[in-house]
């Protein structure tokens, strides 16, 4: 996922006496990625305490899902396939049942099982060349989330083919932005947001009681907003294809495959999706990202709770 359409603003100024409140903000590196964590409490103290116990939440569901992590429980789901099934944590069982849900209502656009392909399609710069067809064609083989059979009961994940692989790069940032939210909730801290990479969640207002400000940027126009989002407990995410990419030829490859065709998907730049989950936010936008603009509108409107922004690769903006 990709997130420099989204641009936080923070408005602190006028605050009334009487609040006796502060607005913390810190910043670090979790997941592999950049997160941002700002609270409203009662002093700094306490604030920068709850920010360590969030930030002890997100390593501990890295801890869960990393693919990356040789000792997490996904790495071992992974190491498995095609040989055995997996008991794991009721916690990673449904967060893959959830995944599961999105392959379904989205026809395979939106599948965990594109791990597989990370060693064909790389975005860290060291992709030298465009990878064959054969290359794609022999590793979406092991692709497909209808070989990933879930056993409730017993609590475990099997990967039905050998070489399958599975992880958590679409929802897992999202997900760790809602546990961090409901974790806060949860010990008092009356307002606050989890800037998850771009994958946001957010409660309460502002220590100057204004509601949290997300701009949404136009990639093709520099610093232009396509629209500020303000609101209170809600949750935003973003998927676009405009900054982690390969070239080729002239020819831009994003990082969001369809998983149907193992190649980049192609038609969208981004997807702006916001509503009450980060999770599920991210979700759709990634699917809408693989579906394209008709039939990924046509997804997002069986969700009324939830609002998009779709930039088309033609610069046409449709919500």
């Amino acid at each position: 996922m990709q997130r420099a359409l989204l641009c936080i603003i923070f408005i602190v100024t006028g605050l009334p006496i009487s609040f006796a409140q502060v607005q913390i903000r810190r910043a670090m590196t979790l997941m592999g990625s950049q997160f941002e964590i700002t609270l409203v409490d009662q002093d700094s103290s306490i604030a920068n305490s709850r920010i360590d116990q969030a930030v002890a939440e997100i390593e501990r569901i890295e801890n869960l899902i990393s693919e990356w992590r040789s000792h997490t429980q996904i790495a071992e789901v992974n190491r498995n396939a095609g040989i055995k099934a997996v008991q794991v944590d009721r916690e990673l069982l449904e967060l893959t049942q959830r995944a599961l849900y999105f392959s379904k209502i989205s026809d395979g656009a939106f599948d965990i099982s594109i791990a597989a392909l990370d060693k064909v399609w790389r975005f860290d710069g060291s992709m030298e060349e465009k990878p064959s067809a054969v290359e794609i064609q022999k590793s979406i083989a092991h692709v497909g989330y209808q070989y990933i059979e879930i056993d409730s009961v017993h609590s475990t994940i099997f990967l039905k083919k050998p070489n399958m692989k599975i992880g958590f790069g679409s929802i897992g940032k999202g997900y760790a932005a809602d546990r961090g939210r409901q974790l806060m909730q949860d010990l008092g801290v009356q307002a606050g947001m989890i800037n998850a990479s771009g994958d946001i969640a957010s409660w309460g207002q502002q220590v100057n009681g204004k509601a949290w400000s997300i701009g949404v940027l136009n990639p093709f126009r520099s610093h232009k907003m396509i629209k500020v989002l303000k609101f209170h407990e809600h949750a935003v995410a973003t998927s676009g294809s405009y900054e982690k990419y390969v070239e080729f030829d002239d020819v831009r490859y994003s990082h969001i495959i369809d998983p149907k065709t193992g190649y980049p998907a192609t038609g969208v730049v981004s997807v702006t999706v916001y509503g009450p989950s980060a999770e599920f936010a991210n979700g759709l936008s990634t699917s809408m990202m693989v579906l394209g603009v008709k039939e990924g509108r046509k997804l997002a409107k069986q969700f009324p709770k939830y609002k998009f922004i779709i930039i088309a690769d033609n610069k046409r903006i449709y919500r």
